[in-house]
């Protein structure tokens, strides 16, 4: 069917991103993947075409839209490129909204011109070794001593973790935590006692650096809280529901392209003297595949929409999240099927979205997460 969500001027960005991607990212990709990151001149070169600070005001370098449907096309394209080491999304829609929207004026003007450039990589510290999807589990401190916080602790698992400059870290504030007593601080580069651990090793995502974070005693001025003292809970439950769009937009994309290329192939491969796409076994499940996508796009679609109205509230995004992302784990391990024995081999696009795509239905909180949310909402 028509998609009818896009305007010309989103399906103009959609070939600046094409042309972006054919250019700074394919050609380099499998060696980041070699090296386990990408370059640092991608991201500037991000910068230059316009991909970065989509929403940022153009005051700072930045797109001033709030049109998410700008988003919803780059990661559209990065999703069907299979680019997964380059963290665009997280940069802008998940660590933007936090500097868009908490930040200070003087804040503004520190961090988000090096932000649409592509000079300042970022990052979001949450999770740590005992607190994933609980985020009022979180142990990190930050100890009040007048002028600045006094940060201890360590996050794990955290994207961008070697590259960023800026990183946005949820610490308690108050001895008991939880949801009253959390707060974001900025950390940056350089900072005494802020360390990082390894480029952790991961099954897929091999480009994407993801690390361990250590904090030890590091003096944080009090010029570097992003919002409110103790009011960082609510402030990350308003952007989780961007966040967990993104990945669903992500998500459906990938189990599209990835059953696109499984249609090519099984029409090319022979078997018992005729092509796969004859046998009505392989034609059931290409029909299956086919019509869960159209589903899950539909409904994945009408979130972008009232996503960008600003009308999306949290249930409907955790909908979107654990279906898509559950589609598109179980349409990648069909699709490998289809192919075999060539489906195995890491030189196959589907053995790639295979590995690259696990990680899905867990970041960005849990398929079980997703569902407890939903629950909650519905009966309370």
């Amino acid at each position: 069917m028509q998609r009818d969500i896009y305007t010309a001027d989103h399906e103009a960005f959609r070939d600046t991103v094409r042309t972006f991607l054919e250019k700074e990212v394919l050609p380099h990709h499998e060696r980041w993947e070699q090296e386990g990151v990408v370059s640092r001149e991608v991201w500037r070169a991000a910068g230059r075409q316009g991909l970065l600070g989509l929403a940022v005001d153009p005051e700072y370098g930045g797109g001033g839209t709030d049109d998410f449907r700008h988003s919803a096309v780059l990661i559209e394209e990065f999703a069907r490129a299979g680019a997964s080491g380059l963290a665009l999304s997280l940069h802008n829609d998940i660590v933007g909204p936090y500097l868009t929207r908490l930040a200070t004026g003087e804040q503004k003007r520190r961090w988000l011109p090096g932000f649409t450039t592509g000079e300042t990589i970022t990052a979001l510290a949450m999770t740590e070794p005992g607190a994933g999807s609980d985020l009022q589990g979180i142990r990190t401190t930050a100890t009040d001593q007048g002028d600045h916080y006094l940060l201890n602790g360590g996050k794990t698992f955290i994207s961008n973790g070697i590259l960023a400059d800026l990183v946005v870290v949820v610490a308690r504030t108050t001895p008991e935590g939880g949801s009253s007593g959390q707060s974001l601080l900025v950390v940056e580069r350089g900072m005494d006692g802020f360390e990082r651990g390894r480029n952790l090793d991961k099954i897929g995502q091999k480009a994407q650096d993801t690390a361990e974070l250590f904090f030890d005693d590091v003096r944080v001025p009090k010029a570097n809280l992003l919002g409110a003292e103790n009011q960082a809970f609510s402030a990350l439950m308003a952007n989780l529901a961007q966040e967990r769009l993104a990945i669903a937009v992500g998500a459906a994309a990938a189990a599209e392209h990835v059953l696109e290329l499984t249609m090519t192939h099984v029409k090319e491969r022979e078997a018992f003297g005729r092509p796969l796409a004859r046998l009505q076994h392989i034609r059931f499940e290409i029909a299956e595949m086919a019509t869960e996508c159209a589903v899950t796009r539909s409904f994945v679609d009408r979130c972008i929409t009232e996503h960008s109205a600003g009308r999306l509230d949290a249930a409907h995004a955790s909908m979107a999240k654990w279906w898509a992302t559950e589609l598109q784990k179980r349409t990648v391990d069909r699709c490998l099927q289809l192919h075999g024995g060539y489906g195995y081999m890491t030189e196959y696009r589907v053995a790639r979205a295979f590995l690259d795509g696990r990680i899905q239905t867990i970041y960005g909180g849990t398929t079980e997460i997703m569902k407890e949310i939903i629950g909650r909402s519905l009966l309370g």
